[in-house]
């Protein structure tokens, strides 16, 4: 299943097994330089001096993490990252990392200087970071041959390479495995004027015209997020070839947006299900996660790693100690007067006792 990819930029596992942004952007449309990346520009900056560095010394990266929400790109560097180096690129996911085994397969591969792209990396276990430990610092990973009295140690040398983590959930990620990561790096949502122009480009590609407004809606409406920005624009465009119209318009886009039930938030059917039911439901809250996730017929983890980032990030949501709750325009949003708070009960004041 895992083998070198043909080209730095290739993958090596189906979008379907990975869930990353390949599902919705075929590899011909992303971007395999920096000069063709939008947003991120501080991270590029970064990135370009020290893949330069590495370059005019003849070593290979130092090994790099990425942080954030799912569908900012952090797939998308990775095989950038191969190619401004010039080298072949491993794509897997922690979780079918399930061996120490697994992980001889991948490093036994790899030629010098080249990378091995692990995405949702939080989620290896603990015997498998234990291999990656010596890998990443000396090159090299014990084998256990044989079994019982005759068992024995074997100690196979790697090529030097780079290996590039990704992850949506810093927390987890235990602090000896990020501890050698030499470079860390958050990506963040992007701002609505990097979307539209993201938006505009891939309409070039495509050879599908849309208007500065209309790509500006898109961008809107799209949560911040890439992948949700592509996946719109492929709608509207769907919208306006089906009405035989030569680009994408403002109107095209509206109406498209009504059919896909986004409001000018980017909210959408599940976002405002979860304010329904934390607010008509239980009152705002507190609600544990999971039951939240069981009122709105969906997986925690999505509910946690999609829905609940762009709630918080649009001030409707906030975690507490106890659980989630719905913030006062939250309350507004949804035309919802919010309760009023019981008065607090005033404590029994102890005098100190006198002498009699």
């Amino acid at each position: 299943m895992i083998e070198s990819a043909k080209n730095p930029a290739a993958s090596i596992l189906s979008p379907k097994e990975l869930g990353t942004e390949d599902e919705v952007v075929p590899a011909n449309l992303r971007p395999k330089r920096f000069n063709e990346f939008i947003g991120q520009t501080s991270i590029i900056e970064k990135l370009r001096v020290f893949i330069a560095a590495a370059r005019e010394r003849h070593e290979p990266l130092d090994h790099t993490l990425f942080l954030g929400p799912p569908g900012l790109g952090k797939t998308t560097l990775a095989n950038v990252i191969a190619a401004e180096m010039g080298v072949q690129i491993k794509i897997t996911s922690g979780p079918i990392i399930t061996r120490p085994g697994d992980v001889a397969a991948l490093l036994t591969g790899l030629k010098f200087g080249d990378i091995l792209f692990i995405d949702e990396i939080h989620r290896l276990s603990k015997a498998v970071e234990e291999v990656l430990y010596p890998a990443m610092e000396d090159y090299y990973f014990d084998v256990l041959v044989g079994k019982g009295p005759t068992a024995r140690t074997l100690r196979l040398k790697v090529q030097p390479f780079t290996l590039v983590g990704a992850t949506t959930r810093e927390g987890d990620i235990s602090a000896p495995l990020r501890g050698r990561f030499g470079v860390a790096s958050r990506i963040d949502y992007y701002s609505p004027a990097e979307l539209s122009e993201l938006i505009k480009s891939l309409s070039i590609k495509l050879a599908y015209p849309i208007e500065d407004d209309a790509a500006i809606e898109i961008a809107r409406r799209a949560r911040g997020t890439p992948r949700v920005a592509i996946r719109l624009f492929k709608r509207m465009r769907d919208v306006a070839q089906v009405e035989k119209l030569a680009k994408i318009s403002l109107k095209v886009v509206e109406r498209g947006m009504d059919m896909l039930k986004i409001d000018r938030l980017g909210l959408d059917y599940i976002d405002r299900k979860i304010l329904e039911v934390l607010i008509l439901r239980f009152d705002g809250g507190p609600v544990s996660l999971d039951t939240l996730a069981v009122s709105v017929g969906e997986e925690a983890d999505t509910i946690y790693d999609v829905y609940e980032a762009f709630l918080i990030q649009t001030g409707f949501l906030a975690r507490t100690n106890r659980g989630r709750i719905a913030t006062k325009a939250a309350f507004q949003f949804l035309g919802v007067k919010p309760p009023e708070k019981p008065p607090e009960k005033s404590m029994p004041v102890q005098l100190p006792l006198t002498d009699i």
